[in-house]
């Protein structure tokens, strides 16, 4: 595969051209703004395809929102700060842009500690390390890498969101995932691919299945050098024995602050201060309807456009020994609310296919998958309703009284 975005970057920026622009503004791009300062390299703004990006100024220049790009800037050199490089140089190849660099040269000598960040120091630091893997996976051809897997280790949460963009609501017998299962899932796919970043624990509610810190400390002694990040909803506050060997083992916890609903969030954050693990505490805000199980019978085109435009394409999800793309399907699948199709996934535990040739399949050929149909879609900018048919942004964590009907497939 040709390579259109440059490795070497560092004397190309510092000449005088056209402007400079940053691409995503994302937690790390703030550290990428810092090594352009370093390094003589001059910003003139950020772009970025979230439209609500664009409201407010980062690192004290203008956000561009991404289809407005050329008319401001109709000649541009571009830095990219987002993981998704392949789909940053297509889209912007698309609009006539053709000079694409990494910025793996400019953290080569960054020290993280030098600066202040929107975010904690160890945390941008994590953001990084995935960054760089990320990127150098991306000049390297020979290897499988994974930013992230998802691990899904319940279907049971703790709160009853209506518009749940995992499916939640539609869970009539929630379940742990078989612990056994699970580490042997782990264990298969670990195998099969060349370096997994982040290991993210997920539900539901994670901390709702009593096996969850042990299936993190199983991660920790066979990933040493991986990154593991707790999602919880801070409801929930663990025993103290459950965490008290997470210290400096590069733990981090997740935690969306529902606000009243997240009633024990101020004891969880007290429990993690005082055993010294990282956590960021964010807002729920910024939702998106895309919960909904609808057929859509879609054309193959709509169907690639629907999985171009998604931004969670690549959150690979583990549940129930299979590896999807994204959650919706994961959950839609194991709800049986479509048909069961093997296209959708990676059976770890084949026995007739090659675990190594469904991965490469899914991670590196697929251009849209048979779930995909049954999505409302769930694209970067919803503002313009290209691969998207919901209702737009909606009220997060709205409660249900009752668990959601959908159609079952059997």
């Amino acid at each position: 595969m040709t390579k259109r975005v440059k490795l070497e970057c560092i004397e190309p920026l510092r000449k005088k051209g056209a402007p400079i622009i940053i691409v995503a503004a994302v937690r790390e791009a703030e550290a990428i703004a810092n090594a352009c300062k370093e390094n003589g390299i001059k910003i003139s703004a950020f772009c970025d395809t979230e439209k609500r990006k664009t409201l407010e100024k980062f690192c004290d220049l203008d956000v561009v929102h991404t289809p407005n790009i050329p008319n401001k800037y109709p000649d541009a050199r571009f830095i990219i700060a987002s993981h998704h490089i392949i789909d940053v140089e297509n889209q912007l190849t698309e609009m006539g842009y053709n000079e694409f660099y990494s910025a793996l040269k400019l953290f080569e000598n960054y020290n993280v500690e030098n600066y202040e960040y929107r975010i904690s120091k160890s945390y941008m630091k994590s953001r990084i390390d995935s960054y760089k893997k990320t990127h150098s996976a991306y000049f390297d051809d020979t290897k499988l890498y994974m930013r992230s897997v998802d691990i899904m280790v319940t279907t049971k949460c703790s709160m009853k969101c209506e518009s749940c963009s995992n499916l939640m609501q539609y869970y009539k017998n929630p379940q742990d995932s078989d612990y056994i299962k699970t580490i042997e899932s782990l264990e298969i796919l670990r195998s099969h691919v060349d370096d997994i970043s982040e290991y993210r624990i997920i539900g539901g509610e994670p901390l709702m299945n009593k096996n969850w810190s042990n299936i993190v400390n199983v991660i920790i002694e066979k990933n040493p050098k991986r990154k593991v990040y707790i999602y919880t909803n801070g409801t929930i506050s663990p025993k103290e024995d459950q965490i008290k060997n997470f210290n400096g083992k590069d733990v981090n916890f997740i935690i969306t602050d529902y606000g009243k609903l997240s009633r024990n969030v101020d004891k969880l954050t007290e429990l993690l201060n005082k055993n010294e693990i990282t956590y960021v505490r964010t807002p729920a805000e910024n939702w998106l309807e895309c919960g909904t199980i609808k057929q859509h019978n879609r054309t193959v085109e709509d169907q690639k456009e629907i999985f171009k435009q998604c931004c969670v394409k690549y959150v690979y999800t583990l549940l129930d020994g299979k590896l999807y793309r994204c959650p919706f399907i994961a959950n839609a699948n194991n709800l049986k609310a479509m048909p069961d199709n093997p296209s959708n996934y990676v059976d770890l535990f084949s026995k007739t296919d090659s675990v190594q040739n469904q991965l490469k399949r899914l991670m590196n050929v697929a251009k849209f998958f048979p779930g995909c149909d049954f999505c409302v879609g769930r694209p970067y900018d919803p503002t313009s309703k290209i691969g998207y048919d919901g209702k737009g942004m909606i009220t997060p964590a709205k409660q249900s009284k009752e668990i959601l009907k959908y159609k079952l497939y059997k």
